[in-house]
């Protein structure tokens, strides 16, 4: 099953981008905290990666999961930056955001891969 990921809209908004971050991905939107990131290619890859995760979820699932997910590792490592870091959403959005080709090639929930660890 192929799930193709164009981002329809760009839109800036430092108030609806959460104090510390740069961007957020609510299927079909990302949102950047600032006019200049626009042109930050390893961002806009980053946040494309969350669009694909969220479509493989069918959008609700992925907002379940992200969300359980954070509560049960924010138990394990009693700190809010750590389990960000250690969500496997995130997880794979950071480990793949410099490679821009990583889109064309990526696999069905990829993410899987890095759900069994809890280290950053």
């Amino acid at each position: 099953m192929v799930f193709e990921v164009e981002v329809t809209m760009l839109i800036i908004s430092k108030y609806l981008v959460p104090k510390g971050y740069l961007g957020l991905a609510l299927y079909p939107f990302i949102f950047l905290s600032q006019e200049t990131l626009k042109q930050n290619k390893t961002i806009i890859n980053h946040e494309r990666i969350h669009l694909k995760q969220q479509l493989e979820l069918l959008i609700v699932g992925f907002y379940l999961w992200y969300v359980l997910e954070f509560i049960l590792r924010l138990c394990w490592h009693r700190q809010w930056q750590k389990a960000y870091r250690t969500l496997s959403f995130e997880r794979e959005a950071y480990a793949k955001e410099t490679d821009l080709t990583y889109l064309e090639q990526r696999n069905f929930w990829s993410f899987l891969k890095y759900i069994r660890s809890h280290e950053v």
